[in-house]
């Protein structure tokens, strides 16, 4: 806030068509935003407690292929996804399963992909998916065998 004063005082026109611009892109943004939104809310209301428990705690690399996918398609933020790790940790997960999924939750996010595309480009946003699913494969296979 500090520095829009300032740059408000060095250059009024300037500062006044930098927010006229962030205050537009910002309102372009939120609908794609609030669609997301919605469709993990519609998701994580349409899955089961038990099916949750049954896929978490699904062993092997089926299972962490199973979780991983999962967490690439459902975009949560880290403040919800570490909370809800801790309780799939509780019914009986493994680590390097609750790795992977964490890691594609923040990282993946096939619902985003499109609404990143419109920003990065088609080719920038698929390789990035790509290269961060496979590390969060990565991830979760490693702390499976340290922990």
């Amino acid at each position: 806030m500090l520095s829009v004063f300032l740059s408000f005082f060095k250059d009024k026109d300037r500062t006044k068509k930098a927010l006229i611009f962030s205050y537009k892109s910002l309102k372009n943004l939120i609908p794609g935003v609030l669609g997301m939104i919605g469709l993990v809310g519609l998701v994580l209301a349409l899955v089961s407690p038990e099916t949750l428990r049954m896929i978490f705690t699904y062993k092997g690399i089926q299972g962490l292929a199973l979780v991983s996918l999962i967490g690439a398609i459902v975009t949560i933020p880290a403040l919800i996804a570490f909370p809800l790790a801790g309780s799939m940790l509780k019914i009986g997960a493994s680590y390097g399963t609750i790795a992977s999924f964490v890691t594609t939750l923040t990282m993946v996010g096939l619902m985003t992909a499109p609404l990143e595309a419109t920003y990065f480009g088609k080719k920038f946003t698929f390789m990035r998916q790509a290269l961060s699913f496979l590390a969060a494969v990565c991830i979760g296979l490693i702390m499976g065998f340290i922990l």
